[in-house]
């Protein structure tokens, strides 16, 4: 357990939880098993998912950027600006990532998503069931009325991922990646699609204290 109290961090008691999993923003004890994590593997050494390919990078960096990711968050999170990067668990052990951020929430109302799954986590299913507990904060909790999302095309499971989540195409653009050029395909999520596939099997417990900081509310 973190030594710093939630009456200080009030993120720290944030919780999100469906059957399967359950998401929170992990505590400096926690960030132990994200690095441990990350440094087991993300995806084929032929592939690149993201944008920065910070997945690249060789010990010790590459951990102590996943470090500083979560620090930054913490730090650099206003009412304005903010980015949560979940971690998510099953049964108990850490298995991903999961982000959601947003910029001038309080009058936009439009959230962004990004995640990663360790390798031994992939293709059960968890990115999609990771992906609706934060659209669920977002939208039932929040009062988000869009959500965005990005894949680059060579990345067949995150497009299946967002299309089964009813997101609808939004664009594209070519991205230099590792340098070579990279087709980028932007997805959008409006509340009212959303709704038509709202679930009633996830939990949010812990938000009320931390809806200022997030620019929700007084």
């Amino acid at each position: 357990m973190t030594r710093i109290s939630a009456a200080w961090w009030p993120l720290f008691g944030l919780r999100i939880r469906t059957p399967r999993l359950e998401l929170r923003l992990p505590t400096d004890d926690d960030l132990e098993d994200v690095v441990t994590l990350v440094a087991g593997g993300l995806h084929p050494p032929d592939e690149m998912p993201f944008k920065n390919p910070w997945s690249l990078e060789d010990p010790p960096d590459l951990q102590r950027h996943a470090l500083q990711h979560h620090w930054r968050a913490r730090a650099d999170l206003t009412p304005e600006s903010w980015k949560l990067p979940f971690c998510v668990f099953e049964d108990g052990r850490m298995i991903g990532q999961q982000d959601v951020d947003a910029d001038g929430f309080a009058i936009r109302r439009v959230v962004s998503t990004g995640s990663w799954l360790g390798r031994d986590h992939q293709g059960r299913g968890a990115g999609k069931e990771m992906r609706a507990a934060v659209l669920h904060l977002a939208f039932a909790e929040l009062g988000a009325e869009r959500a965005e999302t990005a894949a680059f095309a060579d990345n067949p499971a995150s497009i299946r991922v967002t299309e089964a989540l009813g997101y609808e195409p939004n664009g594209e653009a070519v991205h230099e990646r590792t340098g070579h050029p990279a087709r980028l395909l932007r997805y959008a999520l409006s509340r009212e699609r959303w709704a038509t596939r709202r679930r009633d099997d996830i939990e949010v417990t812990g938000l009320d204290p931390c809806l200022p900081l997030l620019g929700v509310g007084s």
